[in-house]
């Protein structure tokens, strides 16, 4: 399942890379623009834009097998990633997320599996202190830096621009929370799996391509940095024991 919204990367990339591996193809397009997809594409066009968390639960609605990868647009997934998740997964029960190795488009490394945040740290890197604070080296732990698994490991959460999730825990959980507009429920689904006994897991067999845009890591007065403060106040007011890891 693709999530697409006007002025993502058009998706057919991402699904092209994608059809040979998974057995129903389903784009989910936010009203706007004429999104390209190939024949095997189940399209499902929104008739008002929806978030992230939204459009994802939409998608597992439309399909029917045991596992479901959600991706983003700008993701291309290399040949075989899938069936590594897949296998991974069948192979430990309690798997309810598992997330691949992300690469940047030149092929370096991208730090897609992170600890959960703190407050503190979130305040750093997301306002002018990360100029004078440089969270990219002084928060190694959030971004396990240090750490270049080359076999499957546990994860706090993965990056939510690419996640192969179990329906299962999926219905147990009733979904993602549709009350985050873009950023934070990735985290959130991550930390409700792990407050209802689901494993979260970093598989580096199954690689993707990511054309990370990073706009909040850009700009500090965007929509998206607006997003971004809701998102994780939304976190805090639902997991306030999140505040003693200040």
């Amino acid at each position: 399942m693709v999530i697409w919204t006007p002025g993502d990367p058009d998706p057919g990339p991402c699904l092209e890379s994608l059809a040979p591996q998974v057995d129903e193809l389903v784009l989910v397009a936010n009203p706007g623009g004429s999104p390209s997809a190939p024949g095997k594409t189940q399209v499902l066009r929104n008739e008002r834009t929806l978030g992230f968390g939204a459009n994802i639960n939409r998608g597992i609605a439309a399909t029917t097998a045991p596992f479901v990868a959600a991706s983003n647009p700008d993701i291309e997934a290399k040949p075989g990633s899938i069936a590594a998740l897949s296998s991974f997964a069948a192979s430990h029960p309690r798997c309810g997320v598992a997330g691949p190795q992300m690469r940047y488009p030149n092929g370096r490394w991208q730090p897609s599996r992170r600890s959960f945040p703190t407050v503190s740290g979130t305040i750093v890197r997301r306002t002018p202190l990360r100029k004078l604070l440089h969270p990219e080296q002084r928060q190694r732990r959030h971004y396990l830096l240090d750490e270049r698994p080359t076999e499957p490991v546990g994860s706090d959460w993965l990056l939510g621009a690419f996640l192969f999730l179990r329906r299962e825990m999926l219905e147990e959980l009733g979904g993602l929370d549709e009350g985050y507009r873009l950023y934070g429920d990735d985290i959130d689904l991550a930390y409700c799996a792990r407050q209802a006994g689901w494993e979260r897991w970093y598989v580096p067999d199954a690689v993707v391509r990511h054309a990370y845009a990073a706009v909040i890591d850009r700009r500090f007065l965007s929509r998206h940095t607006w997003w971004h403060l809701r998102g994780m106040t939304r976190f805090v007011r639902k997991h306030p024991e999140i505040l003693r890891r200040l």
